[in-house]
């Protein structure tokens, strides 16, 4: 995936059809957009920085898994199976991108609209859910098995999300990345992410 930081408006339209798609519990985001303002006044600006989980080819939320719950599709995604995740929370302190939820009871209980009361839409969603394990983004794997984007990228209103296959020199988001000359998130710590940035 490519994200492009000068078509981000800053909208969050990712976060809420990650939401929506997934059946995130409340307090839980797989993709989030951080801001900040830049600049002095009156030549103030907001920037936004898109982040999600980086399935980085050499992830180390992978080695340090001691149950083997975490694991890379062959297409490159990084998931995590809920019949053999522990809960121990190894994952979450080793990624360097914080991508990484524990489901905690609460979450499973607790509706959007906190009178205690899940709605039909929350308990049909929230049953894919396991307390006690962690959860995180799959780019939406049921969509891409299905040929389809993943739901932040066909939702987001600026085309700021470009989603393809790295490893195909004629996909955009490939092109992308050599065009404009995309860089990774924390480089140094060498996870070999496959989300970039550019300009």
């Amino acid at each position: 995936m490519v994200f492009d930081l000068r078509r981000c408006i800053g909208c969050n339209a990712c976060a809420v059809a990650c939401k929506q798609e997934n059946s995130l519990p409340h307090d839980v985001f797989f993709t989030k957009t951080l801001s900040e303002e830049v600049g002095e006044f009156p030549q103030v600006s907001r920037v936004y920085l898109p982040t999600l989980c980086n399935h980085c080819e050499d992830a180390p939320c992978e080695w340090v898994c001691p149950t083997g719950a975490t694991y890379t599709r062959p297409d490159g995604i990084v998931m995590v199976n809920e019949q053999t995740c522990i809960g121990c929370g190894s994952c979450i302190v080793a990624c360097p991108y914080d991508a990484r939820t524990l489901i905690e009871p609460g979450h499973l209980e607790a509706g959007l609209f906190m009178d205690g009361e899940l709605t039909p839409f929350e308990r049909q969603g929230l049953g894919r859910f396991v307390a006690g394990t962690v959860a995180k983004c799959t780019f939406c794997h049921e969509r891409v098995d299905a040929g389809l984007q993943p739901a932040c990228v066909t939702t987001c209103p600026a085309d700021a999300r470009i989603f393809g296959d790295l490893d195909d020199a004629q996909s955009p988001a490939r092109q992308l990345i050599q065009e404009r000359d995309g860089r990774v998130p924390l480089p140094e710590k060498n996870t070999r992410p496959k989300v970039f940035y550019i300009d």
